[in-house]
């Protein structure tokens, strides 16, 4: 038999998940262990598979795992060691010990051994096929996760194959990944999307159309990963990457296509949002787009399982979108009528700001590259923050009239909502930056233009210090944000952290169309569904005034006649930027080398330095052994084995 040590398998609390906007809530009750006879209740507890979501998802270090070392983001002025060295580029060693993939070996074992639990006992407390189905769902979402995080991981948790856990011991034995996909992924997937109701039975339950996205995925991953076109190491080792029935990488492929195309069709009460601008604005959250979301609540603390006053970042708290958020509050300055400096941009608990904790940079590419059209694609604007206006008399320290100008670039006067910095969406042979240190009156490196009032940098100097911040992710607040205060920045964010959305099934459609799959749409004609869709403006978070335009059709015009892997991976870092996919998409297509070896960023990484603006390029260090992250230190550690067996157990490269 099988054995699987992990800590906190039995000795889990049952976390409370209030689903804000419904009159619902999913019932439950506090308890430090699941046993069979707790299953066997009508009580159940797929609360807490939708409650510990928001232990990954939202979790700052979750999101470090999934995105620094990609060409999305890389480390940060105040990163650690556990930014640095999830980057591959020199500053850091990857470890068992500081990987902090951790994360989610831990939650998602202890998600699937609670389905496992649901699924075992629930038919004896008369649980019905939809409740079980959404067991299934959570346990394939949570091994979909781990196997393309890890490769081939256990599914004895120590009392059988795919069986409810209540023996913790020191042993364990991993499948191969082939093994996961067709004995506990594809399986499971179908059963959810055939019994999965259409329409949630609350506001952000599982339904079909999220099954439907998942098992299109999972088929998409898997073709790829029996085609190998790289030749990437898999792990365990497998003679040949064959599946078990006999069906090729081509066939799966085709299923990716079918069953995306089958939630395009027929979505549900699921459809697209008008404009990139209404996926990500917080007044809009939980809407018609979002297929799952680890949800939170700003209504009460307790039930979002986190301080609303002050997070230190600690999970269940959503704190992630502090970690790309620059330092625009430490020193952006601007003067006072006497020469007085004062910050004028402050921290503020709202979307445009938030706190502040500069771990992950995004590199010059993501400004000249990926997001190289910002006039008519509006999803630039709708994923960043690139204006830094004036807020300090929402500081009651400055509510004065002495306050109600200052004076900024070109000793130009600036007033209350006025921009201060500005990061260009081009960059201009105007622009006059700081020679040394006491020159920069911005306190951020920012330049000069002139006749502007607002510092200015340009996309070539961005840099390890100062960036435009991931807009999508900061903090919406109802209750106070319209006070006319700065709120309480240092909070855990109320917002629901996404996790699926039903435009990803275009793109997941659309790669396998290009992988060879054929159906009624082309790759082309499911791109340009979302690329018609970021044509649309209706506002603009530069301008921070309603702008009512459509480019679909110069949208469209632009798409290229043939679509690559490539241009797919571009488009959906274009739809889903920051989100943590990132890493998961170029491991999947086996491109991170390739597409994020290499990178250009200002280093410049403190105040002193910040108006060098020396552009470097950096080269990453990716072997192959690195498609897969390390085995976490503390499962290996724990594990009563032979030193030879553990260091079996470990992904290689890693020991």
């Amino acid at each position: 038999m099988k054995y699987f040590q992990f800590k906190t398998i039995i000795g889990t609390a049952l976390l409370a998940l209030f689903f804000t906007g419904c009159a619902d809530i999913l019932d439950e009750t506090p308890r430090a262990t699941f046993t069979p006879e707790y299953f066997k209740t009508q009580e159940g507890a797929l609360t807490y598979l939708y409650a510990n979501l928001r232990n990954m998802f939202g979790n700052g270090y979750f999101l470090n795992a999934y995105q620094t070392g990609t060409d999305e983001y890389t480390y940060g002025f105040s990163a650690d060691e556990q930014f640095k060295a999830m980057d591959f580029s020199g500053a850091g060693t990857l470890t068992a010990a500081n990987s902090r993939a951790d994360i989610t070996w831990q939650n998602a074992f202890t998600s699937i051994n609670t389905a496992n639990g649901i699924i075992a006992y629930g038919t004896e407390a008369g649980v019905s096929d939809e409740l079980i189905a959404e067991a299934k769902f959570f346990r394939a979402f949570n091994y979909f996760l781990l196997v393309q995080t890890f490769g081939g991981v256990p599914l004895d948790l120590g009392s059988g194959e795919l069986a409810f856990n209540t023996s913790p011991s020191r042993a364990s034995v991993r499948n191969t990944v082939a093994e996961v996909y067709t004995t506990e992924i594809f399986p499971d997937l179908l059963d959810a999307v055939e019994n999965l109701p259409v329409e949630g039975r609350m506001t952000g339950t599982a339904t079909q159309t999220l099954a439907r996205l998942f098992l299109a995925k999972a088929y998409l991953t898997y073709g790829w990963w029996l085609e190998n076109p790289n030749n990437i190491p898999t792990y365990p080792v497998v003679d040949s990457r064959t599946d078990p029935d006999g069906k090729s990488a081509s066939w799966y492929f085709q299923e990716a296509y079918n069953v995306a195309v089958a939630a395009i069709d027929d979505p549900g009460p699921f459809y697209l949002q008008t404009s990139f601008y209404d996926v990500n604005v917080g007044s809009n959250d939980r809407h018609s787009e979002m297929l799952l979301y680890a949800d939170h609540t700003e209504d009460s603390e307790y039930y979002d399982g986190s301080s609303h006053s002050y997070n230190s970042g600690a999970a269940p708290g959503n704190f992630a979108g502090w970690f790309p958020n620059w330092n625009y509050s430490g020193n952006l300055t601007s003067y006072t009528a006497d020469g007085t400096a004062l910050i004028s941009t402050q921290r503020e608990e709202s979307q445009r700001y938030g706190r502040p904790w500069s771990r992950m940079a995004p590199p010059i590419g993501v400004f000249e590259d990926t997001f190289e059209d910002k006039t008519y694609d509006s999803r630039y604007d709708g994923t960043f923050n690139t204006v830094f206006r004036g807020n300090w008399q929402k500081n009651s320290s400055y509510a004065g009239s002495d306050y109600d100008v200052l004076y900024n670039a070109n000793n130009l006067p600036v007033t209350m909502g006025d921009p201060v910095l500005t990061f260009l969406n081009e960059d201009s042979s105007e622009i006059t930056y700081p020679s040394s240190s006491s020159d920069d009156k911005s306190g951020m490196g920012g330049g000069t233009i002139s006749g502007r009032a607002d510092w200015v940098v340009g996309p070539s100097a961005i840099s390890r210090w100062a960036w435009p911040t991931l807009w999508k992710l900061l903090p919406y607040v109802s209750t106070h944000e319209q006070d006319g205060g700065l709120g309480t920045p240092n909070g855990g964010i109320t917002r629901p952290f996404p996790i699926a959305k039903l435009s990803e099934v275009y793109l997941v459609a659309a790669e396998a169309a290009v992988k060879g799959a054929s159906g009624a749409y082309s790759a082309v004609d499911l791109v340009n569904v979302l690329r018609a869709r970021a044509g649309v403006w209706t506002y603009s978070n530069s301008g921070d005034s309603v702008k009512t335009a459509d480019y679909s059709a110069e949208m469209i015009a632009n798409t290229p006649s043939t679509i690559t892997i490539d241009y797919v991976l571009a488009e959906r870092s274009r739809e889903f930027f920051g989100e943590g996919y990132r890493w998961l998409d170029l491991v999947r297509t086996q491109k991170w080398g390739e597409i994020a070896g290499e990178f250009d960023i200002c280093s410049d990484a403190s105040k002193e330095d910040a108006h060098v603006h020396n552009r470097e390029t950096f080269t990453r260090t990716i072997s192959e052994q690195n498609y897969l992250r390390p085995i976490p230190s503390s499962q290996i550690d724990g594990l009563e084995m032979s030193e030879a067996d553990k260091a079996a157990y470990q992904n290689p490269g890693y020991n």
